[in-house]
């Protein structure tokens, strides 16, 4: 798979994946310090498997402790604390555990190709660790393909409401409880694929997906510094 970057979107090639319907897929969400994946460090791993039609209740949770303070702005949002990373497992320990439970399952994310895979990228040139090599398969390009004629960013918030799903009592960014969001989408997708007669995801590299926006609270204060 190759993903080429623009200011404000991006392509993918190099991917297909058939029998989109029957597979069993590994979900996984990735918490950080910041939103930045060129220079922030990873401090939490969710995963969980998912098959369509069916209740599985396998999945994989583990802090990873960061290599830079947590901002305070972030520890609100996902209630991961500098306390929590005194005792968490260093990266490559949570990665490899990480990367046990995935085996060799197709992976699905959201916004993964433009945070979660260039993050995880880094950290594992930098400490020498091997990148897995699965297939993986991101919400955002798989609802803009099918649905060209949306503008909106399509961010997790945005899929929710299109989706309707109902999210009362689930604890945003945390990264298991993401995952599960992300399987009420992939759910909700699946079933549009099916409708459409869709049984593969096709890469197509004259399809734009646009990136997503930087919120205000992860926005460089005028100081150099993370707003409080």
């Amino acid at each position: 798979m190759e993903i080429k970057f623009y200011p404000d979107r991006y392509v993918v090639d190099d991917l297909y994946v058939p029998e989109l319907h029957e597979r069993l897929y590994c979900i996984f969400d990735l918490e950080g310090t910041g939103i930045h994946p060129e220079q922030e460090s990873i401090t939490q791993f969710g995963a969980m498997d998912y098959k369509r039609g069916q209740t599985r209740n396998s999945t994989f949770s583990s802090f990873s402790r960061a290599s830079k303070p947590i901002p305070n702005a972030v520890a609100k949002l996902t209630g991961i604390s500098n306390e929590d990373m005194i005792t968490a497992p260093a990266f490559t320990e949570a990665f490899h555990a990480f990367s046990s439970f995935v085996g060799d399952k197709i992976l699905v994310t959201h916004a993964g190709y433009e945070y979660d895979l260039p993050i995880l990228k880094r950290h594992c040139e930098q400490l020498g660790v091997s990148m897995f090599t699965n297939k993986v398969l991101d919400t955002k390009a798989m609802f803009t393909y099918i649905h060209p004629e949306v503008r909106e960013v399509i961010s997790t918030d945005f899929l929710i409401q299109y989706y309707n799903i109902n999210t009362v009592g689930i604890r945003r960014h945390d990264a298991l409880a993401d995952c599960g969001i992300i399987a009420r989408i992939l759910g909700q997708l699946l079933q549009e694929y099916d409708e459409r007669g869709l049984d593969h995801f096709t890469a197509d590299p004259t399809r734009f997906v646009r990136r997503f926006e930087i919120p205000e609270m992860y926005k460089i204060t005028p100081n150099g510094g993370m707003p409080k």
